[in-house]
Order: structure tokens, then sequence, then C-alpha cells
């Protein structure tokens, strides 16, 4: 039985799935994409055996995962596809309305920390499907994240709004890079399936460095896909971080700390990480 692995269906995933492809892997696995919400839930409810999951996921559930070494979805400063839009300055959304994106759960976290601990700020927080005209429509700011962040942001759609990228707010906020995603493995298929799990951490990792190697090819490709010129996906793709050194685990332990502080998580998780 291949491994059910959960892919997020944004382009801050394509370079995985492009170099996976490009290296005939994808064959090996059965790979279920998703919103990364569904994603959290799925492998939470076993229907998955490894998924990127959000990070705040991980840290709520990490008794139930172990983590693949050297593979994250982080930002070391702006990430350019986790915006805040608002119709004021940041400084005056004390007690106003903030829309966040139903299909994100460390972004809405991350923005409560920040808004708390950067700009003591304590707004109305409600979620909404991620449209910016509908979330204008009941609140002063919006959350979006992934593409339809980028969707907003490259259409003009933000025009006269002001705009925050949360990586780079987090990392005023604390000189951490910010990893929005693991690649979590739950622990009963870990323990049984240790040499697959090398393979398909060797895999990812080399498919993501073939695509960075091949960034215009991979821009071209993607655009192809989605309504963005190759230009502006090469350079978000460069912008991404797609590896967790102790850099990224520092951040990340970093956000859980914030969380908690928040009310946001009941403990701070271990990293549990493979030795692969």
């Amino acid at each position: 039985m291949k491994p059910r692995v959960g892919h997020i269906q944004f382009l801050n995933c394509f370079p995985l799935f492009y170099g996976l492809s490009k290296k005939k892997f994808l064959f090996e696995v059965d790979l279920i994409q998703s919103r990364p919400i569904d994603l959290n839930n799925m492998l939470g409810s076993n229907v998955l055996d490894l998924s990127s999951i959000s990070s705040i996921a991980y840290a709520r559930s990490y008794r139930d995962y172990v983590l693949l070494p050297d593979i994250s979805i982080s930002a070391d400063g702006k990430v350019k596809s986790v915006l805040l839009f608002s119709k004021v300055p940041i400084s005056e959304l004390h007690r106003r309305k903030i829309a966040l994106t139903n299909v994100s759960a460390a972004s809405q976290a991350l923005l409560r920390i920040i808004l708390a601990k950067a700009y003591n700020i304590v707004p109305e927080y409600l979620s909404s499907a991620p449209d910016l005209k509908t979330m204008f429509s009941k609140a002063d700011a919006a959350l979006l994240i992934g593409d339809d962040a980028l969707q907003a942001y490259y259409q003009k759609d933000a025009n006269n709004l002001y705009i925050y990228d949360l990586g780079e707010e987090w990392k005023k906020l604390t000189d951490l890079p910010m990893v929005f995603a693991v690649w979590a493995v739950r622990k009963e298929f870990a323990a049984q399936n240790m040499q697959k799990l090398k393979i398909i951490k060797e895999n990812f990792t080399e498919a993501i460095r073939y695509s960075l190697e091949n960034i215009t090819e991979l821009s071209l490709e993607a655009s192809k896909q989605r309504d963005f010129s190759p230009e502006f996906l090469a350079d978000y793709f460069t912008t991404l971080k797609f590896d967790f050194d102790e850099r990224k685990q520092k951040g990340l332990i970093e956000y859980c700390l914030q969380a908690k502080d928040q009310g946001l998580l009941d403990e701070i998780p271990s990293l549990e990480i493979l030795s692969l």
C-alpha cells in the first residue's frame, strides 16, 4: 500500500510537486491535495500517513506526530502570501473587526500574536471565506493566505489598502524565521515504515532542490496553471524557504511560546524530528 501523503494545494507547495513529477516519484505515493486546514484534520483522523500541516496544528497534537527533517514551508522575513489587508493603518485596528480566512489556522494565530505583542491591539475577529470583497463588507481588515493573498495583491484588488506581510512582521517582532507548515508523520506509521520515510524525505528534498535550481522552468510551468506572470512567481518561489534548520526550529518554538502566551496553546511542544 502506498503511503498516503497530504499536500497543500497552494503555490507554496508547487516546487515540491513539480520536482516530484520531474523525478517520477509521484507514482510511489498516494498524493492527496487539499487546503491546509483540511490536511490538519485528515492527518489527525488517520486519513493520511504524513502531510504538510500548519505549525499550530502540529503544536496542538504533537504527541501524535514526528517530524520529517530538513523540510518545511517557512519565511525569513517577507513571505508574500500571508497578508493583512486593511482600510486603516494597523495601529488603528484596536476594537475594529478583522475577517480571518477560514482555510488556515497557523496564520490566524500568527496575526493574533503580532497584533497583541507588537501593536498592543485587541480587535474583534470573525471567520470568513477567503474573498476580499466579502470580507470587507463586514470588517475593516482581512487576512488572506496562499493563492488568495497572492491573487489579491497581484490583481491590484488591494489598491488604496494598507498591506502588511506577516512574515515580515514576525521577523521584526522576534528576529527569527516563521515556520508556517511542517511535514508531520503519524507515529504509528513512522514506527513501521522508517525505510519508506527515508526514501520519501530524500525525494522531497531533492525535488525542492531541483525546482529551485530550475527556477525559470518551474515558474513558467506554474504560470500556465495560475494567473500570474513567470517573473512574479520566480520572485515568490525564491522568497519562500523550504528547509528546517536550527533557526527555523528556534522560530517554531518561539511561535509556540507566543501562542501559549496568547492562550492559543495549552503547552509547548517538543520537536521530535526523525533521524533519517
